[in-house]
């Protein structure tokens, strides 16, 4: 099961009123200006490094390269490029990465939210399970134990289906109709795995699922149907009546 959390720290958190009567004024002050320069020093430089999938303050040495990356994204795109040979190009396994290296000291380490060294959080936002640091928590990133991975969107906004395979809007529960495995396949219009892809995706009326992009193209081609079982992808009767109207006014 994976972990989750947000680095917090109540400045105002105790170890029990005994041992704060005991404390002279002289040690609270120092206790209070010990405690803030620690949570100074744990959000130094937020939201100042990173890349352009993730704010973060870490990066990552691939397992499967031994090379280091900002995140996993920049690891896949530079792998998978044109100018790699096709027998070289890989994916990095994400709960596999066991390094990641410190975007302030430049520390290497193993994966922790807070730096072993310098002290600083490298992502406001970590999961321990998929290895995932972010600090931009406006994301609502949770962790599906269902998916096995990180999921944006907010944990209250998604329920996971467990005959699809993935989690869908909480809008769909109940009443939508289930595909096995519905997002393990490859986008039928620009072949990208539909399961990690990080686009928008819609559920057709049919079960099966497309990226939402995809989706509008085929459309301003006038192409209304699934790709995979050719049904309609959207409420077609008023262009039907059209149609037979103008087939009997052919035949009038």
């Amino acid at each position: 099961m994976g972990t989750t959390m947000e680095y917090f720290h109540d400045p105002m958190a105790t170890h029990g009123s005994n041992g704060l009567e005991e404390h002279t004024s002289t040690s609270k002050k120092s206790d209070v200006e010990g405690m803030a320069e620690s949570l100074e020093k744990l959000d130094e430089g937020y939201l100042q490094y990173g890349c352009s999938h993730y704010k973060r303050r870490c990066r990552i040495r691939a397992p499967c390269c031994n090379e280091v990356f900002d995140c996993r994204h920049c690891h896949n795109e530079a792998k998978n490029s044109v100018d790699v040979k096709p027998q070289q190009r890989h994916d990095v396994p994400r709960h596999k990465v066991q390094r990641v290296i410190c975007s302030l000291c430049d520390t290497e380490q193993d994966v922790h939210q807070v730096c072993i060294n310098c002290g600083v959080c490298m992502g406001k936002y970590f999961c321990e399970t998929c290895k995932l640091f972010d600090d931009d928590i406006s994301k609502q990133q949770y962790h599906c134990d269902g998916c096995g991975i990180c999921r944006t969107g907010g944990r209250d906004n998604f329920f996971h289906c467990f005959k699809c395979g993935c989690c869908y809007s909480i809008m769909l529960k109940d009443c939508h109709p289930c595909v096995e495995g519905a997002m393990h396949h490859n986008c039928p219009v620009c072949f990208e795995f539909l399961f990690e892809s990080t686009r928008d995706i819609n559920v057709l009326p049919c079960g099966h699922t497309i990226h939402m992009d995809c989706l509008k193209e085929m459309q301003q081609h006038l192409q209304f149907f699934c790709p995979m079982c050719s049904k309609s992808v959207c409420d077609m009767s008023k262009v039907w009546e059209k149609l037979d109207e103008e087939v009997i006014y052919l035949f009038v």
